[in-house]
């Protein structure tokens, strides 16, 4: 370990941090697709690589699967490589994941998936600790960046050790935390890529994936049975012959969380037990516990993965028995309602209250109205989905995983499930319709970004099984929602160099489709004609594809040409701009029949110009 008083500090993002620690821990392969609350990992690995001229390859890959293949390819050679991503996108690389377990790594490979309780921005609050379980997995649990920095190296070595794929998941929490990180000497680590063949382990055939598994539950037992890879993360603090009334087991964020609220509550009578390597989980160290404490609490996200191991033990509590709710995230003010129930159920001690009710009431005051999300003034989507709705009233609308979900309070958006699923459903809504002799209208929306990941496979069924489908790709140059990150349709890679560039259009006519369009949603007139020409191509041809491309007005802004928009006479206030076209920088005038302009928010674009249908708006 560095010298902490002499070695210099500075302040990072957790994702900063980890990609430092993938960097000290010589990782010279990592791919990733971005998805909050994991994205800041890669570009932060571009960034620290460039800095200390460090021999390291990094690339956005269209999905997940695809990342974790391409890394897990590096660590079959012998070299230390990751993949990044969000949970659920680990769901897409699940196939690869469940198979390299069996297979093992000749180099270490670390999975770094994020997990997202809450969920802030995401599809589930699902855990990746019981994705570990389900693939036979080693995985660890941070509380901080700094140890996540320090759980990065372990899964490392314990990875090469035992030739294993290790999942390293911090919640959203760690991720997007701050911490003064020590910065140690960063270097080139270069190992040569070196695959050793061996069709039996890396091709095997069903009969000797048997033998792998037997393989793989044997190294799981030497992981438990080896108490170095989980010490200092696990950590049981009752002696021999000790015995508490009450005991608390945590891991992950809420253990530094409730740490700290029992410390300011000047709680010191109720031993912590960290789990911070849940996986293979750490039994013996549970059952102390346990057997030394008359009640234990459980606190964990998201799922009761420990206490589903506890739970046939006497004293236990948290999900299953109601004291930790089923879902959500276990932020301070929950967990000091927990602690405080806990504390009083088992040594008749509630936790004070620590906030003036004065306080208290005053906030509740002051709390802001809740403002449902939408779409950025000026953003190209928000005429497509405007034209859209107004051209198929009657339609069911299928859509995706993006910014673009927010077409929903445009009333152009009914079903989203996950990326892809915009095509595939709406494939699935006309094969169901069309059985029962009808036919409805049905409009797709994808983003350009989530059609690379996950769409092409889906608009490819669509075409072979002869859906009637109409698909609106919409194209704003850009993963958006993530952080601009960017797409194969742009050539550009991770670290701005020259990549291949794959256009939308000659994708999508690789898929099948004949009728391929694209028009500028900024002109609602002619984007509406497209429509009415894609509507006409699916009559003839079963699925049309309409590419709605404009650059997104945040990560293009200095390609718009703002124009100073003005309220005339004439509006009458009928609120179609701010109900149905709902742009944030319109709002009504109260007590008039008229709305007004929010200058701080108005873009410029002007398209609200050709929406009014009182031709009250202007351009000056």
């Amino acid at each position: 370990m560095p010298d902490v008083e002499s070695s210099e500090r500075r302040v990072m993002l957790g994702n900063e941090a980890m990609a430092r620690g993938l960097l000290e821990a010589g990782c010279q392969v990592l791919c990733s697709y971005p998805g909050t609350p994991s994205s800041e990992i890669l570009p932060a690995f571009v960034q620290l690589k460039r800095e200390h001229d460090i021999d390291a390859y990094a690339e956005w890959s269209v999905n997940e699967k695809v990342a974790f293949d391409n890394a897990y390819a590096a660590a079959l050679t012998g070299k230390r490589a990751a993949c990044c991503m969000k949970q659920v996108g680990l769901n897409v690389a699940c196939d690869s994941l469940m198979s390299a377990a069996y297979l093992g790594c000749a180099g270490g490979f670390v999975i770094i998936s994020c997990d997202d309780p809450g969920p802030h921005s995401s599809q589930t609050e699902q855990d990746t600790r019981l994705m570990s379980l389900f693939a036979k997995v080693p995985a660890f649990d941070p509380s901080t960046p700094e140890e996540a920095i320090r759980m990065i190296a372990r899964a490392f070595e314990l990875s090469e050790a035992k030739q294993l794929p290790v999942i390293v998941r911090p919640a959203i929490r760690v991720c997007h935390a701050k911490q003064d990180i020590v910065q140690t000497p960063l270097a080139s680590r270069p190992r040569r890529a070196d695959f050793q063949k061996d069709p039996r382990r890396w091709a095997a055939t069903p009969k000797f994936r048997y033998v792998l598994h037997e393989e793989l539950n044997r190294k799981l037992a030497q992981v438990v049975d080896e108490p170095q890879w989980a010490d200092g993360f696990n950590v049981q603090p009752i002696p021999d012959g000790e015995h508490c009334p009450a005991g608390i087991i945590a891991g992950g964020v809420p253990f530094v969380v409730v740490r700290d609220i029992l410390d300011d509550a000047g709680v010191g009578l109720v031993p912590m037990m960290k789990v911070g390597m849940p996986n293979p989980y750490p039994r013996a160290l549970l059952r102390e516990f346990c057997e030394r404490c008359d009640k234990v609490l459980v606190v964990e996200e998201t799922g009761a993965f420990l206490e589903l191991i506890l739970e046939s033990r006497p004293g236990v509590c948290g999900r299953n028995t109601g004291h930790v709710p089923q879902e959500g995230e276990l932020v301070p003010e929950l967990l000091y309602r927990i602690l405080s129930r806990f504390l009083d159920e088992s040594l008749g001690q509630p936790l004070a209250q620590s906030i003036d009710p004065s306080l208290l009431k005053l906030l509740e005051e002051v709390k802001p109205a809740p403002r449902r999300p939408t779409l950025c003034p000026g953003c190209p989507h928000r005429p497509a989905f405007f034209a859209i709705r107004r051209r198929f009233p009657k339609a069911i609308f299928t859509s995706d995983i993006g910014c673009y979900t927010l077409g929903l309070n445009l009333g152009a958006v009914d079903t989203v499930l996950d990326m892809g699923a915009g095509v595939t459903m709406a494939s699935g809504f006309y094969q169901a319709y069309h059985q029962d002799g009808k036919d409805r209208p049905i409009v797709a929306t994808i983003g350009d970004s989530t059609f690379y990941h996950s769409g092409t496979a889906a608009l490819m069924n669509a075409v072979y099984n002869r859906a009637r489908m109409l698909l609106v790709i919409l194209d704003n140059k850009t993963t958006a929602m993530t952080g601009m990150q960017p797409t194969p349709g742009l050539g550009i890679r991770a670290d701005g160099s020259a990549g291949g560039c794959i256009p939308l259009e000659r994708v999508v006519r690789g898929c099948g489709v004949e009728t391929v369009l694209t028009h500028d949603p900024y002109d609602v007139s002619g984007f509406s004609a497209a429509l009415a020409e894609a509507e006409e191509a699916v009559e003839r041809e079963g699925v049309a594809v309409l590419i709605s491309e404009h650059p997104c007005i945040i990560a293009y802004r200095d390609q718009l040409e703002p124009k100073r928009m003005n309220i005339t006479d004439a509006c009458d206030g009928c609120l179609l701009c701010v109900k149905r076209f709902e742009c944030p920088a319109f709002e009504p005038i109260p007590g008039e029949k008229k709305v007004r302009i929010r200058e701080a928010l108005c873009a410029g674009c002007g398209v609200c110009v050709q929406i009014c249908p009182r031709g009250a708006i202007e351009a000056a």
